[in-house]
């Protein structure tokens, strides 16, 4: 219990203000929150129990110029997606029923944490702990801190305009993609 609850912490401090944050909070701006809570606990528990299993070898075969352009890139996309204005401007589905969100949360959330610090992390304490407890304490670090800015962000979108909600939410990815971009470019 004790390894279980040391990488909960870890991993929900690490989780704070992270592009994790960033993500959901773009995707409660945009749908209902239980799809991208959902899509999170699954992106999580997949992308943390494959760095558990596969451990250090995982991060030694990533390079990590390719994962920050590639991330940047990806952050820019998220970045001009979240700017485009929608018809349907009252928070709900855009079109896209609660399967298609579910996926798509899980995709970006899968693309976003591939080569992350929590993935490094929960490499490292498998490493020195028990592979289940580090696996479900760095899930549910995850999980819980994307949860309470979904949280946030629906209880927030009732008062603020979706507008004000989505440009913010934008502007935090542009300036993430951009800086993951200098990043690889510096190498």
């Amino acid at each position: 219990m004790e390894e279980l609850l040391r990488t909960f912490a870890l991993v929900f401090l690490a989780e704070l203000g992270d592009k994790s944050m960033l993500l959901a909070i773009a995707f409660a701006a945009r749908y209902r929150p239980w799809p991208v809570v959902a899509g999170v606990a699954i992106a999580a528990f997949g992308i943390l129990g494959l760095s558990t299993l596969l451990g250090a070898a995982l991060g030694a075969a990533l390079p990590e110029r390719a994962i920050a352009l590639g991330g940047g890139l990806l952050f820019v996309g998220f970045g001009l997606w979240t700017l485009r204005d929608d018809d349907d401007d009252d928070g709900e589905d855009t079109g896209l029923r609660s399967g298609s969100v579910l996926l798509g949360v899980t995709l970006a959330f899968v693309v976003a944490e591939f080569g992350d610090k929590t993935m490094i992390a929960t490499t490292t304490l498998a490493g020195t702990q028990a592979a289940l407890p580090t696996w479900l304490g760095a899930g549910l670090g995850m999980t819980v801190a994307s949860g309470i800015a979904i949280l946030v962000t629906t209880l927030l979108g009732a008062r603020l305009p979706q507008r004000l909600i989505r440009v913010l939410a934008a502007v935090a990815f542009l300036v993430f993609g951009a800086m993951l971009l200098v990043d690889g470019i510096r190498g």
